[in-house]
């Protein structure tokens, strides 16, 4: 792996984050820089970590399940974390297609209204 050190500045700036939110995620044992003084550094490690943990926000997984997720790698290897994740993603995929059969419904609703009301004025735009 090539021998990457960010400082705090510039992991922020990679990631487009907020020095809050990697100070939380620092906070939360998302991310373990190392520490020289009052500096902090990011290691490759924690550059691949951080990559994990905005693909998981992306796609809609809590800090938390991130967090388990990332710590079964620590302690108990690969295997252990890809099957893990494989549960992860099926509950989510099972939480965004009902959110997605929800907005389905809630646009149908409002095309119909919108129509309702295009029909309306047009029945009642000779007044």
């Amino acid at each position: 792996m090539v021998d990457v050190r960010l400082d705090f500045k510039s992991m922020c700036a990679e990631f487009d984050v907020t020095p809050r939110t990697l100070r939380y995620y620092e906070y939360i044992e998302l991310l373990q820089p190392e520490k020289e003084g009052r500096s902090r550094f990011f290691t490759a490690r924690e550059v691949a970590r951080m990559k994990l943990i905005m693909r998981g926000r992306r796609f809609g997984f809590s800090l938390e399940d991130i967090r388990k997720w990332l710590s079964i790698y620590e302690e108990q290897g690969t295997k252990a974390q890809l099957e893990a994740w494989i549960d992860l993603a099926d509950r989510q995929l099972d939480v965004l297609a009902e959110q997605r059969n929800t907005l389905d419904g809630k646009i149908k609703e409002l095309q119909d209204l919108r129509d309702q009301t295009i029909e309306s004025l047009a029945r009642n735009g000779n007044e």
